[in-house]
C-alpha cells in the first residue's frame, strides 16, 4: 500500500507513532521519525529529535528530511479538566501548544514540500471526543475541534494541486496511559493503535487519494 514511499511520523517515539512507523514499514515504505525526546532511537528509520514548537527547527528538520510522501501528524497530547469556567490558563494554553503549535509549524514546513512537488499526503489526528463538547474537556476539546477545521481548511487550499490532506477521529486508542487511568474499563472495546494505524496508512497510500478534508471516525467498539 506504501510501497515507495516515504512516511514522516511526529510523535515518532509514542506508542501511536510507534505503530504508523512499524504499519507503514509493513506496507513497504520507509520511515522517518520526529519527537522532541532527546536521542530517541529507533530501528524504524532515521530519528529527528526536534522541539515541534519551535518554527525554525522544525524548518531546520524537514529541509534535512528532503523530499518525501506522506506527513503523519501524530504529535499531539491529553488532559483531562475541570469545569470550563475552572480552567486555568495554564491547561489552555498548553493544550492549545502540544496540539495545535506544533500542527501548525509541521504544516509550515511541511506543505510547500509536497505543494512543489505535486503530491503527498497529509494526515492529522482530531478526536472523536472534540466532535461535540464534552464536560471536562474544554480545553483538550477546543484544541482537537481547532485541528479538525485546520484540515478542512487547508484541504481546501491545496487539494486542486495534488495533496491530501485528511485527519482521524479516534475514540480512546488502547495505550498503557490510559489502562492506567482508567483500570475498571473494558478496554477490548477501545481502538488498538495498530488498527488505527492502519486507517491512516490507507488515507497516506494512493487507495485514498480521492478523499480530501475528510474527518474519518475510528472508535472501536465504542
Amino acid at each position: 500500500m506504501l510501497d515507495g514511499k516515504k512516511v514522516v511520523v511526529t510523535g515518532g517515539a509514542g506508542i501511536l507513532g510507534t505503530a504508523v512507523a512499524q504499519a507503514a514499514k509493513r506496507f513497504g515504505g520507509s520511515v522517518e521519525l520526529i519527537d522532541v525526546v532527546p536521542e530517541f532511537s529507533s530501528d524504524l528509520g532515521p530519528c529527528h529529535t526536534v522541539d515541534l514548537t519551535d518554527a525554525a527547527a522544525v524548518q531546520a528538520c524537514f529541509k534535512q528530511i528532503g523530499q518525501f510522501d506522506v506527513l503523519a501528524n501524530i504529535a499531539g497530547g491529553f488532559d483531562m479538566g475541570p469545569t470550563v469556567y475552572e480552567t486555568e490558563d495554564a491547561l489552555w494554553d498548553a493544550m492549545f501548544l502540544i496540539n495545535v503549535t506544533t500542527l501548525r509549524t509541521v504544516l509550515r514546513a511541511a506543505t510547500p514540500q509536497l505543494l512543489s512537488q505535486g503530491y503527498g499526503s497529509i494526515v492529522n489526528v482530531g478526536a472523536l471526543g472534540a466532535v461535540s463538547g464534552v464536560a471536562h474537556m474544554g480545553a483538550y476539546g477546543a484544541a482537537k475541534s481547532t485541528v479538525m477545521r485546520l484540515t478542512e481548511s487547508l484541504s481546501g487550499e491545496v487539494k486542486a494541486q495534488g495533496v491530501n490532506v485528511n485527519a482521524v477521529l479516534p475514540s480512546l486508542i488502547d495505550t498503557p496511559r490510559n489502562r492506567a487511568d482508567m483500570p475498571d474499563a473494558d478496554f477490548s472495546t477501545w481502538v488498538a493503535p495498530e488498527d488505527l494505524a492502519n486507517v491512516i496508512c490507507f488515507l497516506g497510500s494512493d487507495a485514498a487519494k480521492a478523499v480530501h478534508g475528510a474527518l474519518l471516525p475510528v472508535s472501536g467498539l465504542l
